[in-house]
């Protein structure tokens, strides 16, 4: 007989549910969410266990290519799917969330995700660490900025993040009580915008020695940031059937709503990467802003914005 896992995946525990195929408890537990603990608790049931599942999450990728290591059959879910699944349920736990994860799998109506690789992660890490240190240098800008009006001083309406420190610095010292209060404020901007300025450079550097990343930068308006972003998105190119299946896949096809006579199209979905989608739709409006006129931002379709 066949048998399937739900795993209830939380921080630092999940919640571990087996079912047979006729839909049987066959046994049920809380286990830590650690690999080794889940692996040793399915390998001591001593039953064919025909395939594990659990939702996207944050350690979807740790747990699936853990448990696949320890030669198990791994299926992620999709998370909406998921989370709709479970809201028929009159009682939200962990223990009836695995119930209904298990559900799923023994009656084969989900879909599952695909598991990117940790190649692609770290670039993901790469570009997300680059944007949060550039979001704190400007955020670190403008308090100084706004501490600065008080006492009188009004800085150039544009400065740009390399010459500010120069610029701001001399002002300060002049003053014994700014210095005072401001310089710390000011010491740890610089540092930043220059740990800012190092990932800037493997970025470029990253997109340089990729073939992919330099065929894309020869569209317009693609540049390392959005060649990286949308690779390490898409991971395997293979895993779609056809290019236009890559913008709904990204929330960038209209919604739909289909009901008897009723047939009403929507905004796009905005599902999926959300960084794609940004740096896509700069990109279509700097065209259309080039060649096209801004009245022609709307026209452009989706699917061009990506092509």
């Amino acid at each position: 007989m066949e048998y399937f896992a739900g795993l209830d995946v939380s921080l630092r525990s999940c919640a571990g549910c087996v079912f047979d195929r006729k839909g049987a408890i066959v046994s049920e537990r809380e286990l830590p969410c650690e690999i080794e603990e889940i692996a040793r608790y399915l390998t001591a049931l001593a039953i064919p266990i025909e395939r594990i599942g659990f939702s996207s999450g944050t350690l979807s990728q740790h747990l699936f290519h853990g448990l696949t290591a320890e030669r198990f059959d791994v299926v992620c879910m999709e998370a909406r799917q998921v989370s709709a699944a479970l809201s028929a349920m009159s009682n939200k736990t962990d223990r009836t969330d695995a119930h209904g994860i298990a559900q799923m799998l023994r009656t084969g109506w989900f879909s599952p995700v695909h598991m990117k690789r940790r190649e692609a992660h770290g670039v993901r890490a790469l570009l997300s660490i680059r944007k949060a240190l550039l979001s704190k240098t400007i955020d670190l800008a403008k308090e100084v900025r706004g501490l600065l009006k008080i006492f009188g001083i009004r800085l150039p309406k544009t400065v740009k993040h390399g010459s500010f420190d120069g610029v701001v610095r001399p002002m300060i010292e002049m003053d014994e009580v700014l210095a005072h209060a401001m310089l710390p404020l000011l010491d740890a901007r610089l540092v930043l915008y220059q740990h800012f300025l190092e990932l800037d450079r493997r970025v470029k550097q990253a997109a340089r020695q990729d073939d992919v990343c330099m065929r894309m930068m020869t569209v317009p308006g693609v540049g390392p940031i959005a060649a990286l972003t949308f690779k390490a998105a898409v991971d395997d190119p293979a895993r779609f059937k056809r290019s236009r299946t890559v913008a709904a896949h990204f929330g960038l096809t209209p919604r739909r709503y289909q009901s008897g006579e009723q047939d009403t199209p929507g905004r796009i979905s905005k599902a999926g990467d959300r960084d794609v989608k940004v740096d896509t739709l700069r990109r279509r409006k700097r065209l259309a802003d080039a060649n096209y006129g801004g009245a022609q931002i709307k026209s452009c379709s989706a699917r061009q914005a990506i092509a």
